[in-house]
């Protein structure tokens, strides 16, 4: 059976000549317009992680209370995009690149020849992160929230629901 990678991006196929014969790249998510969504679900979601590391620095202006519920917030975002991802992943594998590759037998959810290799696995492992960071920083918060003094629980609640 023909052999090769396929990625997000980038499809390449294994050919006599030493380098593979590869097609797409980031910039243009061509050679797979059926996991296009995919690789935008992903990249929000690592944009959303990265949001989250940078919103660290609001320490210095905002309350630990307020940083640990928006870090929260980005984190259950970027695991649900992942999550979305993985899911909408094999539902794509019908595309005519994963028929060259993996043969006719390939389908929804069925790699027919080819198989499922760590990436995705980590993914998922991934998405179980992000749930587990997301509720330790609510917990975070809602600690932060309990060691105020009382007249200030008062205003930052009275702040956040008007917001």
């Amino acid at each position: 059976p023909p052999s090769g990678t396929l990625g997000l991006f980038e499809v390449c196929m294994e050919s006599d000549w030493p380098v593979p014969d590869c097609h797409g790249g980031l910039s243009t998510l061509s050679p797979l317009p059926s996991l296009q969504s995919v690789a935008v679900l992903v990249g929000v979601s690592l944009l959303a992680v990265w949001t989250s590391v940078l919103c660290l620095c609001l320490f210095r202006f905002c309350s630990a209370a307020t940083v640990y519920k928006i870090c929260a917030w980005l984190q259950l975002t970027a695991g649900f995009c992942l999550a979305l991802a993985c899911l909408l992943f094999p539902d794509s594998w019908e595309s005519q690149e994963m028929k060259a590759l993996c043969g006719d037998s390939v389908g929804s959810f069925s790699p027919g020849n080819c198989s499922v290799h760590w990436a995705y696995i980590l993914a998922i492992l991934g998405v179980l992160d992000y749930a587990i960071l997301a509720t330790l920083a609510f917990v975070l918060a809602n600690r932060q929230d309990a060691l105020l003094p009382p007249d200030t629980q008062e205003l930052t609640t009275g702040l956040l629901m008007t917001a």
